[in-house]
């Protein structure tokens, strides 16, 4: 993907995710990792009305060369970029939200996970969702968290593309913005079925998920 389409979908992206719900106000980021660079959306816009010409354009070590002001979240991106290629080297697009039942599951008790294996397609399209214990918004030991839970997840096998920031929201990533905001879909789908079944249902056995694995490639 070339730097003028990388534009054109991170604002198509960014419009449909405000269009339905999952982002509201300013809340929310978008980057695309370029073959030289980054492009991000600026600090404090919102993702429903992105221009592509204002979108911040930094190079290969996160210096800022043109644009509006980048989101204070680029060391977050650039460490999930730099610990997910590990492991899925296609790794282009990252979106963060602050989809309101995914944030609303983190508010109570601390887990480990956000969610467990509820649905095939949650199994198959997003995984494990490691829960990163609270830290303030932009801050360096949240990136490294991240980047350590990454690492763990891809080390044993089971590669991960998305983390839950506890009272923030989720980060995803993926090969491209279209595929990103799939997997961000499917996750704040699964969280509001979470919390809408009283009482809980029971997770997929290992044998349901074995047959994912095997038939889907499922990474869990």
């Amino acid at each position: 993907m070339n730097e003028s389409r990388a534009r054109e979908e991170i604002c198509r992206v960014g419009h449909s995710l405000f269009a339905r719900g999952y982002v509201h106000a300013t809340a929310g980021n978008i980057s695309v990792r370029l073959d030289d660079g980054f492009l991000i959306t600026p600090t404090d816009a919102c993702l429903g009305f992105l221009d592509p010409a204002s979108l911040a354009r930094l190079d290969a070590d996160g210096r800022q060369t043109g644009g509006a002001a980048a989101s204070k979240t680029i060391a977050l991106h650039r460490g999930i970029y730099r610990t997910s290629t590990r492991f899925d080297a296609q790794t282009r697009c990252v979106i963060h939200t602050h989809s309101t039942h995914c944030v609303a599951l983190s508010l109570g008790p601390a887990e480990p996970e956000l969610l467990p294996p509820l649905t095939p397609y949650f199994v198959m399209k997003v995984g494990h969702v490691p829960v990163i214990p609270y830290h303030r918004p932009g801050a360096a030991e949240a990136a490294e968290a991240v980047m350590q839970a990454i690492g763990r997840y891809g080390e044993r096998g089971t590669p991960i593309r998305a983390v839950m920031l506890e009272r923030l929201g989720p980060n995803v990533w993926h090969d491209t913005p279209a595929a990103a905001m799939a997997t961000l879909e499917e996750l704040e789908e699964t969280a509001k079925l979470w919390q809408l079944s009283d009482p809980r249902p029971q997770p997929l056995n290992e044998h349901q998920i074995s047959e994912l694995r095997q038939a889907f490639g499922a990474r869990w």
